[in-house]
């Protein structure tokens, strides 16, 4: 495993594409209401990106091996998709959850991130779901710090997912990022304490726990990138890219609209 330590020079362009990333969320949030279709998320956000911050929307024509080209700017998944939804016709109604997956690309750097957003009213369950994915990212970014392991990373998610009787997706897991979309290390969203990869200042990955109200187990559709979950419960995701410090470490995903950190039992980010 080939780890990309980053330099003071990376690190502050990681920053800036992180930031981007973020305020596309922050423009589409007050959007995001009954009747809008997804398609129209998509548009959206593309045309924020590529002319109002001058960047590229790295999932558009993505394809990395085995795959077709992603169709689209940014990612939509709603209820029970688990993630790689396609945004299409479909408008989204009161009571769904969607999650809204942002890449960009600028100068060379990738920032990536994503949020859940409720549509009109939220049913309980979706509610408490979407808060609790948030609580296991936090407790991830939480155990991240040099010296730490991976495995700290994916334990300490798991157990705040089970805990409240949620499964989490391992199929998907976050991934390091930087020049290139997708770099080493892959960060399991499960684990044990004191396994797998030691932790470095100066690495850059995502932490995007993916997790599901009921069982874990999913399945693709048919276009080849939809991944939902096969008892068709509910799914929720969020994202920041997190660099590891000496210290512990720094959210590059942050704007003036990133929700505060989770409080645990006290959450207002969706």
């Amino acid at each position: 495993m080939s780890v990309i330590l980053k330099t003071p020079e990376d690190i502050e362009k990681m920053r800036v594409a992180g930031r981007l990333a973020a305020e596309v969320l922050d423009y589409i949030a007050p959007l995001i209401k009954p009747g809008i279709a997804t398609e129209e998320v998509d548009r959206l956000c593309h045309e924020y990106m590529v002319e109002h911050q001058g960047a590229t929307p790295a999932p558009l024509n993505y394809a990395p091996p085995g795959y077709q080209p992603f169709p689209k700017s940014v990612c939509t998944s709603v209820n029970h998709v688990v993630c790689h939804g396609i945004p299409g016709e479909k408008k989204l109604k009161s009571g769904d959850i969607v999650n809204v997956d942002v890449t960009v690309i600028k100068d060379g750097y990738h920032g990536d991130t994503s949020r859940m957003f409720y549509v009109g009213q939220p049913s309980i369950q979706a509610k408490r779901l979407c808060e609790v994915t948030y609580e296991c990212m936090w407790r991830g970014i939480d155990a991240v710090r040099a010296g730490a392991t991976l495995g700290d990373v994916g334990h300490a998610v798991q157990t705040h997912a089970v805990q409240h009787g949620f499964s989490v997706v391992r199929e998907f897991c976050g991934h390091g990022i930087g020049r290139k979309f997708h770099e080493e290390p892959q960060v399991l969203h499960y684990g044990r304490p004191g396994t797998g990869l030691k932790l470095e200042a100066g690495m850059i990955f995502t932490v995007e726990p993916m997790i599901n109200a009921g069982k874990a187990d999913i399945r693709q559709l048919a276009d080849g990138w939809t991944v939902v979950t096969k008892d068709h419960s509910l799914s929720a995701q969020w994202e920041h890219t997190v660099l590891v410090t000496e210290a512990g470490h720094e959210i590059l995903t942050v704007s003036a609209g990133t929700p505060p950190r989770a409080r645990f039992g006290d959450v207002n980010g969706a």
